[in-house]
């Protein structure tokens, strides 16, 4: 019997994170956290994209949700940064539609 392409838990993470990356506003955030190479407020991150502060709210929240960042309080701000680790689900999903067995990550 053949095994799986992949479990449900594994199905579930690529949803996941490939749903927060489907959005360019998303992935800009990404790329804004990644090259400041260190947390930014919430305000800063919506002053870099040209929409409402409830859409940016939205975004941030899915990206939160799939794990890409991470959110630290701070008094009536949230501070956010990128969660790299978390980038390895897309090298998983590369290595599984390449026929290949992912490496282990620990």
């Amino acid at each position: 019997m053949k095994k799986p392409a992949a479990s449900k838990k594994e199905i579930d993470e690529f949803e996941a994170v490939f749903f927060a990356l489907s959005h360019r506003s998303r992935r800009h955030i990404l790329l804004s956290l990644s090259q400041k190479n260190s947390p930014m407020l919430g305000g800063e991150i919506a002053d870099l994209l040209s929409c409402s502060w409830p859409t940016t709210t939205s975004h941030l929240q899915n990206l939160e949700q799939a794990g890409l960042v991470t959110v630290e309080k701070q008094g009536r701000e949230q501070l956010y940064e990128i969660n790299t680790k978390r980038l390895n689900v897309v090298q998983k999903w590369l290595e599984k539609v390449r026929g290949k067995e992912p490496d282990k990550v620990g």
